[in-house]
């Protein structure tokens, strides 16, 4: 089955069940300030979570406490504001800035997800050479006038999980049995994206189709996710084929794969569905990141260990994918293709 589709099964509608097979923790002490067998661990450890279930949490990940909490406290503040004043940075063609209630819609989901987002990328100026070639999502971000102090909080935290999933995909190429190195050629000008999330309260009379995120993958490389004590997120467990809760844990990310590592592997890594739902009764808030290679680097399972005679896919560049995957998915974009089609 193409990763990113759903199964044509009626399981979404089982009831939760507690799995015996927990999403596994990975320590990443020593990692970061390169000790060898810690790394050499890491990546064993991360290499049986990605081929059995998808989905680690990361203890030990080395970004400090005081950036998490400023990236925390600066979302809680932009989403307090009322929408009129947060549709003032309303997300561009560069896929920047604000996304309203009802503008993320999953594959195959039958309403809008229930939340609220705020989008960055990797700042880029007008003049760098990529966005003057018109390269899709490359740019300068979208930050609010009405809050000056969103930009250094959120960026900082962008730019520190940035440097954690470099080392983490250190840990993932010597799972993977490659060079800790081989993915730093890939990303040389990453297509990291980072959203800060916010979940309102589900009405009490929502139905199971009504999601604060739909049952989908994710669309790149992998995801780290900052999450509240709130929950909601839960996993499909493949072994059982069962929903089961990624509870928060103080002090770690949840990683998981997405669609590009899982087609990068030749389907040894898996991606996942997931979804979130929000019937706690109060706000939930998340930070996502998306750590993704340069648009140009090219995905190809023969440089994972794919041999010719079991490869599943052809080689795609990076960016051609999620580009497309994030036109699927945005109401935003599949409305403005509308307009252009209807006013050519």
């Amino acid at each position: 089955m193409e990763p990113g589709h759903l199964p044509r099964t009626p399981a979404m509608k089982e009831p939760l069940m507690q799995s015996p097979h927990p999403i596994p923790i990975v320590d990443f002490t020593g990692v970061r300030t390169g000790d060898p067998a810690a790394l050499a661990r890491a990546g064993r450890e991360i290499h049986e979570a990605c081929t059995r279930i998808g989905f680690f949490y990361l203890t030990n990940h080395g970004v400090p406490q005081d950036i998490i909490d400023g990236a925390e406290q600066a979302a809680r503040r932009f989403f307090a504001f009322p929408p009129e004043t947060k549709r003032r940075a309303a997300v561009n063609a560069r896929h920047r800035g604000f996304n309203a209630l009802g503008d993320a819609t999953m594959y195959q989901a039958t309403r809008p997800d229930h939340k609220e987002f705020f989008s960055v990328g990797l700042e880029l100026p007008e003049d760098d050479p990529d966005v003057l070639a018109g390269q899709a999502l490359r740019g300068p971000n979208n930050w609010p006038d009405f809050m000056p102090d969103l930009q250094p909080a959120l960026y900082r935290y962008y730019e520190a999980i940035g440097a954690c999933g470099a080392d983490l995909l250190r840990a993932v190429a010597s799972g993977l049995g490659l060079a800790p190195d081989f993915f730093v050629s890939r990303y040389t000008k990453r297509m990291q994206r980072t959203q800060m999330v916010y979940y309102p309260p589900q009405p009490p009379q929502s139905d199971e189709a009504q999601f604060g995120v739909a049952p989908h993958t994710d669309y790149g490389c992998i995801t780290l996710l900052w999450q509240d004590m709130i929950g909601g997120l839960q996993v499909r467990e493949i072994a059982n084929d069962t929903w089961i809760d990624a509870p928060p844990m103080p002090g770690t990310f949840v990683v998981n794969v997405g669609d590009l590592l899982g087609r990068w592997s030749n389907d040894r890594y898996r991606s996942t569905l997931h979804r979130v739902i929000n019937r706690s009764g109060r706000e939930r808030y998340s930070i996502a990141t998306f750590y993704d290679p340069t648009y140009g680097a090219s995905v190809d399972p023969r440089e994972l260990g794919a041999a010719p005679d079991t490869l599943r896919y052809e080689p795609v560049a990076a960016g051609d994918y999620i580009l497309g995957r994030i036109n699927d998915s945005m109401g935003y974009r599949k409305k403005r293709a509308a307009e252009s089609a209807g006013s050519a």
